[in-house]
């Protein structure tokens, strides 16, 4: 174990107050291991996250701070900077308010300000919608796309991460109907070398195994299916080997995933969302998480939403969310090592 000195300190958002969050992040920080892998920072609001501990019935001191280094990261204290003072009983809410969506935000982009100052080693997302980001005025559909503008990262993809199967995609939230006219052998070669440095510098895979899946079934069977994969995708495979990465494919959608999570590949680079996270979630559903890759900093999210139908009822499950903690301190310690 690190001495506690030289642990990360991970800022964890508290997503949107009306959904999950708050429940799931104080059940997160109610294991001692955390505290043994990072300094827990919570970005949110104090009297939220005191709500959510008078529903779960846990005794935990609030500690609010406003500067990462005033934390005392100790198991049974929960370090907290306060962003918005939201007076409302958030159990009484259906749904996001113009109040609630706009406090959301502002975790979000205090977080990624402090990550950008190295105040905080690493960010952790808790769920937010797209409707709360529209009543708070936003022009981001929703953490990615503002992560990006304000980082001013320009290559960056999404990646889903569990212990047996890391999956990217390329394409993400558009009609199935479009995939095809959107994919292009550039955008393709950058999610494969977005895929290998992460790999390397923030999972600690020396020589990175990549899989790229085709599209069409069985890859297309030598343009029997559609030409993708021959006008496409083998030629963004053949350059980005020429690169010196390790990368397969295009391969079958139906059976590359299966070699992947018995440990043939590392991740596999998918062509639109539901090819990816089917399978993904059907592997990873509880603790699956979902971390930026191409970023400047570190960010971590769990792979669900705000679930509004079953919040502040004690019953959500925070194990995406703890994954994602350890995932970040996991990074944050690996991308520290590399500079080194």
């Amino acid at each position: 174990m690190k001495p506690p000195h030289t642990l990360p300190i991970i800022g964890i958002t508290m997503g949107d107050p009306v959904g999950i969050g708050p429940e799931i992040l104080v059940k997160a920080l109610n294991n001692s291991k955390i505290y043994t892998l990072c300094k827990p920072l919570i970005i949110g609001d104090s009297q939220i996250i005191k709500q959510a501990l008078k529903l779960l019935n846990f005794k935990h001191h609030v500690h609010i701070i406003t500067d990462p280094d005033q934390g005392k990261y100790e198991f049974n204290t929960l370090d907290i900077m306060d962003i918005s003072t939201i007076h409302t009983d958030c159990s009484s809410l259906s749904g996001p308010t113009i109040e609630t969506g706009t406090a959301m935000q502002d975790y979000i982009t205090k977080g990624i300000d402090l990550a950008l100052t190295h105040r905080i080693s690493g960010l952790v997302t808790c769920p937010i919608t797209k409707t709360a980001l529209k009543l708070a005025g936003s022009q981001f559909h929703g953490h990615t796309e503002l992560l990006a503008h304000r980082t001013k990262a320009k290559d960056y993809a999404m990646m889903l991460s569990g212990k047996t199967l890391k999956v990217v995609l390329v394409t993400i939230h558009i009609p199935l109907s479009q995939v095809s006219a959107r994919l292009t052998r550039e955008d393709i070669i950058k999610k494969i070398k977005l895929t290998h440095t992460s790999l390397k510098n923030r999972f600690n895979i020396k020589i990175p195994r990549i899989a790229v899946a085709g599209l069409n079934p069985h890859a297309g069977e030598e343009s029997m299916f559609g030409r993708e994969e021959e006008d496409i995708i083998a030629p963004a495979v053949r350059l980005a080997k020429k690169d010196g990465i390790n990368v397969s494919g295009p391969l079958p959608p139906d059976t590359v995933f299966y070699q992947a999570v018995n440990g043939r590949y590392d991740a596999v680079v998918c062509m639109y969302h539901d090819q990816g996270l089917i399978p993904f979630k059907l592997t990873h559903f509880k603790d699956g998480v979902n971390t930026t890759i191409g970023l400047p900093i570190i960010r971590t999210s769990v792979d669900h939403g705000t679930a509004y139908d079953i919040a502040w009822q004690g019953i959500a499950d925070h194990s995406s969310l703890t994954e994602a903690i350890k995932m970040a301190a996991f990074q944050a310690i690996n991308k520290k090592a590399q500079k080194k």
